[in-house]
């Protein structure tokens, strides 16, 4: 048995507090909303019950930006997908932000376990003024428990319309991607971390952001498989390659909190769920 799970998040901005209010279809859900930093931050855990997608399912996240809002939406665990006889599993994020909204869109990584047929849509709409900071984090099977992305297939698809789209399909069989020294490199951990604007950013907030994230690269230890660059003026991205999960987060969680600071003049609140 497959489902469509749907789910609606709207972020508004009433007397100086951002309030979500969600509507949902199927196993999909957003627990109650938490306020760390202050009323002028919502952050949402959203939760899958289920704990993965196997061939067939498609999960749909639809989340609105009011202006002047500010949500920050991360999730408890991995999104898993699983094995599949045959028909393509589909998790699809479209998220709007409206003219001087905020989103940090900051999901646990997606894994990607043998056999599936999988792809993880996230396509990002910001307005003149809106601006957004997100990742996305995948994981080519289990290396550690010696279950390895042998068999299917996972695209991954990230995209601002009209202006950056970044989309791959990775074949479990395709050994030139994965293990050659311009493909993966026997890496089986990818992630992109993007801080993104809907009016085009100023030359001295580009070389900001860049420089932040380079300082932290240059102090990691996955600095040799990872880089900071601006594909264009509305756009400032890090890819990273690692061969599990964990110290890409650390990465990625460093760089975020170095860009809230320097580029939002925040301070870096980690949501509660990232610490139990």
């Amino acid at each position: 048995m497959t489902w469509h799970a749907k789910l609606d998040i709207q972020y508004k901005l009433e007397d100086d507090k951002t309030v979500a209010r969600y509507e949902r279809v199927g196993p999909l859900q957003v627990l109650q909303s938490l306020y760390p930093e202050g009323n002028a931050v919502c952050h949402n855990v959203l939760v899958h019950p289920p704990g993965g997608l196997v061939g067939g399912d498609t999960l749909d996240i639809n989340v609105n930006v009011a202006p002047q809002a500010h949500g920050l939406i991360t999730t408890p665990g991995a999104t898993r997908f699983y094995k599949s006889l045959g028909e393509t599993a589909i998790q699809r994020t479209i998220a709007k932000v409206q003219t001087q909204g905020r989103l940090e869109w900051l999901p646990l990584e997606a894994i990607a376990y043998n056999a599936c047929l999988a792809e993880n849509q996230c396509i990002f709409q910001l307005e003149e003024g809106a601006e957004m900071m997100g990742w996305d984090v995948t994981a080519l099977g289990l290396p550690n428990a010696v279950r390895p992305f042998e068999l299917g297939s996972f695209t991954q698809h990230i995209e601002l319309p009209g202006i950056w789209l970044e989309r791959g399909k990775i074949e479990a069989k395709d050994q030139l991607l994965l293990n050659s020294p311009i493909g993966l490199a026997g890496q089986r951990c990818i992630g992109s971390l993007f801080f993104v604007s809907g009016t085009a950013l100023q030359r001295d907030r580009v070389a900001l952001a860049l420089a932040a994230a380079r300082k932290v690269l240059d102090a990691h230890s996955l600095k040799a498989t990872a880089g900071a660059t601006s594909p264009n003026d509305h756009v400032v991205v890090v890819r990273v390659l690692a061969p599990m999960v964990e110290p890409v987060m650390d990465l990625m969680r460093l760089i975020w909190s170095t860009w809230r600071q320097d580029l939002w003049q925040l301070k870096a609140v980690a949501p509660r769920i990232w610490s139990m």
